[in-house]
């Protein structure tokens, strides 16, 4: 990542969670499960609302709502976990092993994006972010864990 400037890095987080969004819209409109169908469509939504915190601020509103910060563990699955790319037909196991590296992606960009500035207010906006990417990981991460108990894993 070579950024020119403030404006870049905001615009890349953007692409980022435009992207996402897109993919878990596209799982949601694949999937025949109505639970599963619903989980894709509440995060594609989550997903947009983070798109749009961004160019929120990306366009002067620095106004960031009062923000309660919790500690969410790291339950580390996805350090055990290789990264795939998505094809059609994956069964449910790879689709989460495939969302959980996406979102530690996700985390691990906005905390690194945290370190590189000083300003409160952008500082305040990624460890945000990165607090939303680390709870979907820890969701997918139950999930999975909980998918493969089911199966005898």
């Amino acid at each position: 990542m070579n950024f020119q400037s403030f404006e870049d890095i905001l615009d890349f987080a953007i692409d980022k969670e435009k992207d996402t969004a897109v993919f878990y819209g596209n799982l949601a409109e694949k999937e025949t499960f109505s639970g599963a169908r619903q989980m894709w469509s509440e995060l594609a939504a989550e997903e947009r609302k983070h798109q749009a915190l961004l160019e929120n601020f990306k366009n002067e509103d620095r106004s960031l709502a009062t923000y309660a910060y919790e500690w969410i563990p790291d339950m580390k699955r996805s350090d055990y976990l290789v990264s795939v790319t998505y094809t059609p037909g994956m069964d449910f196991a790879e689709i989460l092993r495939l969302v959980i590296k996406r979102e530690e992606a996700s985390l691990r960009l906005y905390n690194i994006l945290a370190t590189r500035t000083t300003d409160p207010a952008c500082v305040k906006l990624f460890r945000m972010l990165a607090q939303e990417e680390a709870r979907h990981k820890q969701t997918f991460e139950t999930l999975y864990d909980d998918h493969m108990a089911r199966l005898g894993d």
